[in-house]
């Protein structure tokens, strides 16, 4: 079993720059790509970001060039960086490594002015 826990999510003013981190516990980290999901009210979780095993990402098209996903596998953690940071992003964001389906609690990303 895999535990993911979130950290680093808040209020933000619009433009402002926030770093979500997820730390993985219970599996080889190293082994298994990640990814960064979010869900605004009403509306379906998808994934913004992923980051393969061996460092290679890709981010949604909606967040390209202001999110950046990495990883530091001697820590366990995966990282969204997020920047220039718009109302639309307002979303609880998710943790989660396919591999396992184990999903992290999320946590709430407000952007307001």
């Amino acid at each position: 079993q895999v535990q993911l826990v979130e950290s680093g999510g808040g209020v933000v003013q619009p433009g402002g720059s926030l770093r979500l981190s997820c730390v993985a516990s219970g599996r080889i980290f190293s082994d298994y790509a990640m990814q960064w999901y979010r869900q605004a009210p009403g509306q379906q979780r998808y994934v913004v970001a992923t980051i393969s095993a061996d460092g290679r990402a890709l981010e949604a098209d909606s967040v390209k060039g202001r999110f950046a996903i990495s990883r530091d596998n001697s820590k366990n953690t995966v990282y969204l960086q997020m920047n220039k940071l718009k109302v639309d992003d307002t979303a609880v964001y998710y943790c989660h490594q396919p591999a396992s389906g184990s999903w992290g609690q999320g946590i709430q990303v407000t952007v307001a002015s």
